[in-house]
Formats: structure tokens, C-alpha cells, sequence
């Protein structure tokens, strides 16, 4: 039996944004409105979306990349006529009409092929820095017919160190300089933003005995000490990892810490922004099925109660992409895998995160509440079937408790129901994959 205990009157914080995208499920029918965009993204209450590799097959050579946006180099970079942001201005809009904010990454979708077009190191540092000014110019402050978002979050490249130069083919050192002179200059012009990088491939060796990449550690804590020395502005880190098993995630969140606060980054913001059950090459069904479902919930369960990570992004949301686990990649029909995120967006919207406690074993939780209303999220990712008892205290007055499944019968929807009041106990019997989201108010 499995005990978890739940105090609504110890408010412990805030439910953060641990339910991020990167990217947005654009499609070619959608035109300026973009309506699937806005439906899942309300439906979802997400935060943030991470723009990088974004739209593939329905128009990437026209979003976000600096190469897209600003197609010739040797272009007037202060000449509004350079550049064109006629889809990117559509992606945005679409996302920031739905109360999400888009984070947007400066630089270039990845290249796996055997020749390099757009992640070869820029020939003008000072000039690439000038363009991404701009680039914010015109998002956050109307520039060249642009508008006023004041996006929060703008991100130098993404894993400038991705084995087979399919990111960044100079040097480290090379970036390092591009790193240090694009996020001086953006910082001098505009204060008031956050600017990170760089995206970091993961931190594998940590955790996996011969690892055949060892250079992804080297990578971050040579460019901490280069931040270090340089004075350059770091607001946020940015890192990656694609595992099944929520307690390697943990350990390099961990580590990922302890590092930024080893090297005098205290106040970096650590920013898992790309996860998955499963990288691009395996784990395909499981993105798609009860597993991949139990998985989600139990690692933005596990990241919330911890304070190793401030946001998190799942890797992704491109419509019909192979890492999308969202949508069948059939027919385009939802899958068990979004609805925790659905519940996890009603924490979010409930705002404060209050006192929840339970046995080290596979099954997580996490418990949320506002004047009228709390919630409690529970996921048994790969733990046998188990027996499951909430013990639940501080409810003011005697209220309905609604009990929503995740299961093979259920996609958010109710099992049962009881009546909870200042102090009360009830029990769930949770299978093995499977997710409940307990629903109080009136």
C-alpha cells in the first residue's frame, strides 16, 4: 500500500511552468488564425513554447531560424526589407493568442545531412549579433511593422556540441566567442530580457557506465568558466536529456544544479527544455501509449516537487513529428500522452502548490489548490499494481471530490467520486501506467 499524504492549509509555493513545448502543432490549414495552436494550448494552460526545429515538412525554411528570417547575410541588417518575418509573425501569434509566450531560439533548425547549409559558425559574430537585435526589435518593441509581446526568454543557439557537427561545425571555441558576443550586445540594448543557451545535448556520462560521447560535460563547465571570466550574462541555462527512466532525468537535473551554483550561478535559472520518453530512433509506441502518459506525469510531478529545475519543455509538439506523442501520427487523434498535461495546466491555473509527502516508490504526486478549488495529480509510472491512500487534510467545508483517470477506459474523465472534508482519507487503486487527477470543489 502506497500512502501519500496531502496538506492544503501549508501553501508551499507556486506550481511552476513545468509543462512547456517546444513548438506549436502548426498545420498548413490553419492560416493566420491557427486554431489547432490555440485549442491545445488553452486546453493545456501552457506556459511557454520553445521555438526551435520548428514546422519540418509544413514550411521550416520559413520560421524563426536567423537563416529564415534574414535569408541573406550580406544583407543591410537596420534595413527592415532584410528580413521577413511573415510566418514567424503567424507561428507567434497563433501561440501568444493562446496565453502561452513564446521562447525563442536564436539560431538554426538542425542539419542531419551530410552537408551544412545554416549551422556553420556565422562569418560576422558582430553582425549576427545586430540581426537578433532586431529580431527582438521587432517582437518586443514594433519594429519594421513588428509588435509588442515582450517575449521574456530569448535562447543563443541549441547544442552547438550534437555529435556529428549537425548543430555548429567551429570549434568550442568558436562558440564560446559567439556566445560571449551576442549575449553582451543583446544585454547592453535590451536590459530588461533574460538570455541563455545553450541548449546542452545532456549529461549522459554521469549517469551511463562508457558512455560513447564524453565531451558533453567538458562542453558546460568550460563555457561556465568562460561565462565566468567574460562577464557574460547567463540568465538561464538550457540542457536536454531523452530517457524512460525519470530518475536518471533527476539525477542530471541535480547535476545540472550543483554545477551552475558550483561555478557562482546561483541565481541561473536551470532550463530542461527538451525531454522525452525516448529519443527519435526508439521508444516511438511508448510516446504514444500509457506508458509515455504515466511517464509525463510522473516527471512534471517528480520536477515540481523538487528545486533542482524553474521550467521544463517536452521535446515537442510539431505537428506529426516523430517526437510529437501527442497526436497519433495516423490520424492526427489525441493520445493518453497529452492528458497529463491537461491536468498538470489545472495546477498551473490553480496557482499554489501546497504540502504533499509519500513513500520513495514509483508512484509520484503533486497537489495544487486556489480560493475554490484543489487538485492532486497522481502517476504510477512502473510500479506494480498498488493500492493507493490519499490522506487529505485543510479543505475548508465539506466539498465533491471528482476522481479523472488517465487508464485504457479513460482520457481524463471520471472513475468515481467522493465527499472529502477537513480531514479524510480515500483510496484509489492504481494499476501500473496508470494516471489520476483528483478534482475538489463544490
Amino acid at each position: 500500500m502506497n500512502n501519500i499524504y496531502v496538506n492544503f492549509e501549508n501553501v508551499i509555493g507556486n506550481i511552476k511552468p513545468m509543462h512547456g513545448v517546444c513548438c506549436a502543432p502548426y498545420t498548413q490549414f490553419g492560416g493566420k488564425e491557427q486554431p489547432i495552436i490555440q485549442k491545445f494550448f488553452k486546453e493545456g494552460n501552457i506556459p511557454y513554447c520553445r521555438l526551435h526545429d520548428c514546422c519540418g515538412t509544413y514550411g521550416g525554411t520559413y520560421f524563426v531560424d536567423i537563416s529564415n528570417v534574414f535569408p541573406n547575410f550580406d544583407a543591410d541588417e537596420n534595413d527592415p526589407a532584410s528580413y521577413d518575418f511573415y510566418y514567424t509573425d503567424e507561428y507567434i501569434r497563433a501561440i501568444q493568442v493562446s496565453g502561452a509566450e513564446a521562447y525563442y531560439r536564436l539560431g538554426e533548425t538542425i542539419e542531419w545531412g551530410s552537408k551544412k547549409y545554416t549551422s556553420n559558425p556565422p562569418k560576422d559574430f558582430e553582425k549576427w549579433a545586430r540581426i537578433c537585435e532586431h529580431i527582438v526589435m521587432h517582437y518586443n518593441e514594433g519594429w519594421a511593422d513588428g509588435h509588442h509581446y515582450n517575449l521574456k526568454y530569448w535562447e543563443i543557439w541549441n547544442e552547438p556540441e550534437n555529435p556529428g557537427l549537425s548543430q555548429w561545425t567551429g570549434t568550442m571555441e568558436e562558440f564560446f566567442e559567439l556566445y560571449k558576443v551576442a549575449s553582451k550586445h543583446l544585454r547592453n540594448r535590451f536590459p530588461e530580457i533574460k538570455i541563455g543557451g545553450y541548449g546542452g545535448c545532456g549529461f549522459y556520462e554521469i549517469t551511463r557506465e562508457n558512455y560513447k560521447f564524453q565531451t558533453f560535460v567538458t562542453w558546460f563547465t568550460e563555457f561556465l568558466a568562460f561565462v565566468k571570466e567574460n562577464d557574460c550574462p547567463l540568465d538561464f541555462y538550457t540542457w536536454h536529456i531523452y530517457t524512460g527512466d525519470e530518475k536518471e532525468l533527476l539525477a542530471h537535473a541535480i547535476y545540472v544544479r550543483e554545477t551552475l551554483d558550483k561555478y557562482g550561478f546561483t541565481e541561473t535559472e536551470s532550463h530542461l527544455n527538451e525531454w522525452n520518453i525516448a529519443a527519435e530512433g526508439s521508444g516511438f509506441i511508448e510516446k504514444h501509449t500509457l506508458e509515455g502518459a504515466s511517464f509525463n506525469a510522473a516527471v512534471l510531478c517528480m520536477l515540481q516537487n523538487t528545486n533542482y529545475v524553474d521550467m521544463a519543455m517536452y521535446y515537442c509538439f510539431s505537428y506529426l513529428g516523430r517526437y510529437n506523442g501527442f497526436l497519433d501520427q495516423n490520424d492526427a487523434s489525441v493520445c493518453p500522452t497529452w492528458y497529463p498535461y491537461v491536468a498538470f495546466g489545472n495546477l498551473y491555473r490553480l496557482g499554489n502548490a501546497t504540502e504533499i509527502s509519500y513513500e520513495d516508490t514509483c508512484v509520484y504526486a503533486t497537489a495544487a489548490k486556489d480560493d475554490k478549488e484543489y487538485g492532486i495529480l497522481v502517476a504510477n509510472y512502473n510500479g506494480d499494481e498498488e493500492e493507493t491512500v490519499l490522506h487529505i487534510k485543510g479543505i475548508e467545508g465539506t466539498k465533491t471530490a471528482q476522481v479523472l483517470f488517465i487508464d485504457e477506459r479513460h482520457n481524463l474523465e471520471e472513475e468515481f467520486s467522493f465527499t472529502v472534508g477537513k480531514e479524510s482519507d480515500v483510496k484509489i487503486r492504481l494499476p501500473k501506467q496508470t494516471v489520476a487527477y483528483i478534482k475538489i470543489m463544490d
